[in-house]
């Protein structure tokens, strides 16, 4: 099914992500495949904020392996408690960091990204994936950004 995204440039970014949110909702609906949901979550993040880079890690074999994505060439393994995504994980919470220079452990894989968010999918109480959001400038994301991605991870846990 071909969907074309309605979004109104002038909407503050709360605004963008609480128009997203129903037709990503609508988007993914009935489709059984992680994959092409994934894909498509991350095709319209990267679209409607023009993120640096937004993906998703899935936890495989006790490892966050890189899944779809939109942008530059990423890591594709990370290691439980190590850099944001594995801290994350670890501590299956939300990691928030506007320097990811001043992170203890960052693994830069784009030495072009310069902050970052990651937000946990748990399914019954355990990381099965998480959200990985770079920008290329420093101190680009904030609490609606963590609130707005924290709903979105609710609606992923249902692919897994």
């Amino acid at each position: 099914m071909a969907e074309d995204l309605i979004l109104d440039i002038t909407l503050t970014k709360a605004e963008k992500y609480r128009q997203l949110l129903p037709q990503i909702e609508a988007l993914t609906t009935g489709e059984p495949d992680q994959t092409a949901n994934l894909a498509n979550v991350m095709a319209v993040l990267k679209q409607a904020f023009n993120f640096f880079w937004v993906g998703a890690y899935v936890v495989k074999d006790n490892e966050l392996v890189l899944g779809p994505f939109q942008g530059p060439v990423a890591c594709t393994r990370i290691r439980h408690g190590k850099g944001v995504c594995g801290t994350s994980w670890a501590r299956a919470e939300t990691v928030l960091v506007p320097d990811v220079d001043a992170f203890p452990g960052h693994i830069a894989c784009s030495s072009a990204s310069r902050s970052e968010i990651v937000v946990p999918v748990l399914k019954e109480g355990r990381v099965v994936m998480v959200l990985d959001v770079d920008s290329d400038q420093l101190n680009d994301f904030d609490h609606d950004d963590q609130v707005y991605l924290e709903q979105l991870a609710q609606l992923m846990v249902q692919w897994f």
